[in-house]
């Protein structure tokens, strides 16, 4: 006996009156005064809609909540979506931007290299290190930061970055610009090839 083999086509009806819709992706950012709840109340309605959340970044820092978040869902539901964040944000909760990604063609391959920064904390590190990566052609995937006490006193700036390399990338030039960068800002630095 042969096995069944089902077959849809999306946007069409399947035998049971559903069809399969295709999906889009939409990126989310907000920002508003921390408190209980707003995940919650973005959640719920990215829920409503029949999307999946994908991916976050959220935290709180200076008293307000802050974040980034990529959900997925039915392109039919996109519209619908935009509409009822954007109520959120007319009520004051929350100050929304909400966008459908779209996907972009990288030209060649990419490989990942992650970057690790540990040094005193003062004025410029990231502008100093971020502009050795645009002159090196280099984008930043992930870039989180944070300033913490300094066992000898003053403040440690702490950063761990994973960068995209385009195929072709000479790794030992940008780790040359990179740690003469990393002398004058009297800074650690390791760049780790995933």
């Amino acid at each position: 006996m042969s096995p069944l083999v089902f077959r849809a086509v999306i946007g069409q009806p399947m035998t049971d009156g559903t069809t399969i819709s295709t999906m889009a992706s939409v990126v989310i950012t907000l920002i508003g005064d921390d408190r209980a709840g707003l995940v919650d109340t973005v959640a719920g309605v990215v829920a409503s809609h029949g999307g999946n959340w994908d991916r976050s970044h959220l935290a709180e820092l200076a008293g307000k909540f802050a974040g980034i978040v990529l959900v997925q869902l039915p392109d039919a539901s996109v519209d619908a979506l935009l509409d009822e964040l954007g109520a959120i944000a007319s009520q004051g909760l929350l100050a929304i931007t909400a966008e459908r990604a779209t996907t972009t063609e990288t030209a060649g391959t990419t490989s990942q290299v992650s970057l690790e920064l540990i040094g005193q904390d003062h004025p410029g590190i990231v502008h100093e290190i971020s502009h050795v990566l645009v002159t090196q052609n280099i984008s930043i995937d992930e870039l989180e930061t944070k300033v913490a006490p300094a066992p000898q006193g003053g403040n440690l700036f702490i950063a761990h970055a994973v960068l995209e390399l385009p195929d072709g990338s000479d790794l030992d030039a940008l780790r040359s610009a990179l740690e003469a960068v990393a002398h004058d800002l009297m800074v650690d630095l390791d760049l780790i090839l995933d």
